[in-house]
């Protein structure tokens, strides 16, 4: 089995030859980048299984780079590695969708077990997908709207898009009102109140043409339903 890939955009050369040399010594294929400009290209282009990023470099800091990521490659694995350790720096990054924040300095040792421990979550995570065929017409996520087979169309809005993205990724399981609110809304639940998820499932329902397509589960949450082909 072919070793898995990892690109280090970090701006300091020292620590990304220093990361380089750890993450290569211990098998892994590896892509580097020295700016937020080049790490987001190589980001976008390149076949990698995870990155590792630095929070503060010239042209674009990390960021930017996370939240371009995560809008053109959604659930790319992403380790933000970062001198600033404030809480505010860290939630951000976790809320723009990194899996893990790593405080500088930190040894090889540290940083070999994150990467290992991201790396076996990602690959029990759902890929992400550009479309969705069910009952009544297809979903296309890529231009946020819904094709119906008598040749209507009917638009998504970007909220609307993640989170049916996020049922028909995790199909066959009930998701919380936390989860979707920690994953699609970047909140923690007990910090709000909203009713925010039920006029947006009330809206994916009508859209979907059919009451049953997303289902509520009483005292649990929602997950995808009779809607589904």
């Amino acid at each position: 089995m072919e070793a898995p890939t990892i690109l280090v955009v970090e701006d300091d050369r020292a620590v990304r030859q220093g990361i380089v040399d750890a993450l290569t010594f211990s098998g892994y294929q590896v892509l580097s980048a020295g700016d937020g400009e080049e790490g987001l290209k190589l980001a976008l282009q390149a076949n990698y299984q995870l990155m590792l990023l630095d929070l503060v470099m010239p042209k674009k800091d990390g960021f930017e780079v996370l939240t371009e990521l995560q809008r053109q490659r959604p659930g790319q694995a992403v380790i933000i590695l970062s001198a600033k350790g404030e809480e505010d720096d860290r939630v951000k990054g976790l809320k723009l969708g990194a899996d893990d924040y790593v405080v500088k300095p930190f040894g090889p040792r540290e940083l070999l077990a994150r990467v290992n421990a991201v790396l076996r979550r990602s690959t029990e995570r759902p890929a992400a997908v550009a479309e969705w065929d069910f009952s009544e017409g297809v979903a296309d996520f890529s231009r946020c709207e819904i094709r119906y087979p008598d040749g209507e169309r009917c638009e998504l809005s970007e909220r609307e898009r993640d989170l049916l993205r996020y049922f028909v990724s995790n199909a066959g399981r009930v998701v919380s009102r936390d989860e979707i609110l920690r994953r699609i809304w970047g909140l923690e639940p007990h910090a709000v109140e909203t009713r925010a998820i039920d006029m947006h499932i009330v809206g994916l329902r009508k859209k979907l043409r059919s009451p049953q397509s997303l289902v509520t589960v009483r005292g649990q949450g929602y997950m995808l339903g009779g809607g589904a082909a």
